[in-house]
């Protein structure tokens, strides 16, 4: 017990950052399989803020936004007949940026505003707020945006979940020591001395935190400090790009290390070598298509639609954040379905987000919003194995739920 007391002090302290960017205008749906549409109804604006630029951009995001304005604006049908027209703006991870797009969308009068995982979210809530249009997203990557509800609704878990769940399920197979990796900035000190220490003192697991360099990383160095250890996992906490988790691995598989390598949320680097890969681990918020031969059945068919839009992308990116924005585009879309014409302003959209029940979200689990202390409507989350045909298979037969006690220390999780 007072374990317990001395890590829920320790974690109200601080709010987590785990994972992992100029122009704006209107996007119209792209050419694709089903792009066909011929909806005549006025469109219903949507803001989306695009991490196309500065250190940390997410081009899948745009690839998967893309992707399901031409599934929306095709074959769904919109929403009740009408098309959605997308307001994107680009963004750099600076705040100022950020201010500029939440402007413009206020000026452009959207009715909500899709979150491409940003780092500087935060920055477009006063004047969103103000507005009375709602931010809506699937991750939210600014701790600051993730810690309060005001306004806001993500529909995948906070960023919190997905190293206390991980940390879960490994402990439950068994795995006694891990050491993990992070860039080296100051929201990454939260975590590894921090948030990491503690957590792993709860699950009875020995834990140890490194960092590498943001601008001049040496991954030898990286996976020279984690063979010496011989941990049972070892990996990343989280990753900037699909470039440093093929990196790490390469490098540990040279050295020969034989623990589960941990790779976030990263999937590329298996299609390369998926021999080399086998044995390892990552995260997600939502299904993977390398995870299909194991999905439910609805699930493998979602899959395939949403592979199908995103491939159509010209020039797209495919990946995690293809999907998980396609997945947001696509669950706001069925939401806003259930509701009636006349919600469809931002006051109206939020209070549809808010009220949603048990609802099955696209990709992801069921999600119930509401809760008047998080944005979040789920904490779950999938860790998957790498097979070496290189597939992933969940690790767990349903989706694992992180310890709400844990969560409930830290702002804006539960």
């Amino acid at each position: 017990m007072h374990r317990h007391r001395v890590v829920l002090r320790t974690l109200a302290l601080f709010a987590v950052a785990l994972l992992p960017a100029a122009g704006c205008g209107n996007a119209a749906a792209p050419a694709g399989p089903a792009a066909t549409s011929t909806l005549t109804r006025p469109p219903i604006r949507v803001g989306f803020l695009n991490p196309s630029g500065g250190p940390v951009p997410q081009p899948g995001a745009d690839t998967g936004a893309q992707a399901a304005l031409s599934y929306l604006n095709g074959e769904f049908g919109g929403i009740h007949g009408h098309p959605i027209e997308l307001v994107s703006c680009d963004t750099d991870t600076t705040p100022e940026r950020a201010q500029s797009c939440a402007n413009t969308f206020v000026e452009k009068k959207v009715v909500a505003v899709m979150d491409g995982y940003n780092l500087s979210s935060s920055a477009a809530l006063p004047a969103l707020t103000a507005a009375q249009i709602p931010l809506v997203g699937m991750i939210p990557f600014d701790s600051v945006t993730g810690a309060k509800a005001e306004n806001r609704v993500f529909f995948a878990a906070p960023q919190a979940s997905f190293l206390v769940g991980a940390l879960q399920a490994f402990q439950s197979a068994g795995k006694k020591s891990v050491t993990l990796a992070l860039v080296d900035t100051p929201s990454s000190h939260q975590t590894i001395d921090k948030l990491l220490p503690v957590l792993a003192q709860t699950l009875g697991i020995d834990a140890k935190g490194i960092y590498y360099s943001p601008t001049n990383p040496n991954f030898t160095a990286v996976a020279s400090a984690i063979a010496q250890d011989n941990p049972d996992v070892g990996g990343l906490v989280a990753a900037p790009s699909e470039a440093v988790c093929t990196a790490l691995v390469k490098a540990l598989r040279q050295l020969r290390y034989q623990g589960t390598i941990f790779t976030a949320a990263c999937t590329d680097y298996i299609k390369g070598a998926p021999e080399q890969a086998a044995g390892g681990a990552l995260y997600s918020s939502n299904w993977l298509p390398a995870a299909s031969p194991y999905a439910p059945p609805q699930v493998q068919s979602d899959l395939a639609l949403a592979q199908r839009y995103i491939a159509a992308v010209p020039d797209g990116t495919p990946g995690y954040y293809a999907f998980g924005e396609f997945s947001l585009f696509v669950t706001f879309a069925k939401a806003m379905s259930t509701a009636t014409e006349t919600d469809l302003t931002g006051p109206g959209v939020l209070k549809t987000l808010k009220a949603l029940k048990a609802f099955p979200s696209f990709l992801g689990p069921d999600l119930t919003c509401g809760s008047p202390t998080s944005p979040n409507c789920t904490t779950q989350m999938l860790l998957f194995g790498v097979q070496s045909d290189g597939s992933v298979k969940p690790v767990t037969d349903t989706w694992i739920t992180p310890v709400p006690q844990v969560l409930a220390a830290i702002p804006g999780a539960v």
